[in-house]
């Protein structure tokens, strides 16, 4: 497994993402954003950050462009979470995708957040080939999340 990571520069951390977590938490969803929950690997308590749900034919995926950060590797032990926006709280599971089957789920990614996100890809974007989607797959982890109620 590749251990890319892009840590977020001061601005994010500080503004951006405390400015999306707190609109979202208010139950309003900015671009699709929820705050993902999820138990900690080590500690078990409950971590928290925002997310972009992808919805994609008939799946909806939760994409790290960022790389193997923190939530990635809790979802991986936890097997699920729960993603929340305003008082409503959506529990589910996570099953990660195998690199082969991401060209299609990043490019739409990429499609919909690239100006969001697009510095995290090395250049990748959503006109970008399928050969180089793949050349980065392993750098992002993608999940399918299933609701559980």
């Amino acid at each position: 497994m590749t251990t890319y990571v892009k840590k977020p520069g001061w601005f994010t951390v500080h503004v951006l993402n405390r400015l999306v977590a707190w609109l979202t938490r208010r139950g309003v969803s900015v671009w699709g954003s929820r705050v993902l929950a999820v138990r900690g690997r080590k500690s078990g308590e409950w971590r928290r950050t925002p997310v972009n749900v992808l919805t994609l034919d008939d799946g909806r995926y939760l994409i790290a462009p960022r790389g193997h950060v923190q939530w990635t590797h809790n979802m991986r032990a936890a097997g699920g979470g729960e993603l929340l926006l305003g008082r409503n709280t959506e529990p589910f599971t996570a099953t990660e995708i195998p690199d082969g089957e991401k060209p299609e789920i990043l490019r739409a990614y990429l499609k919909r957040w690239k100006a969001e996100v697009g510095a995290f890809f090395d250049g990748v974007g959503p006109e970008s080939s399928t050969e180089e989607l793949l050349r980065i797959a392993p750098k992002h982890p993608v999940f399918r999340i299933t609701g559980t109620s």
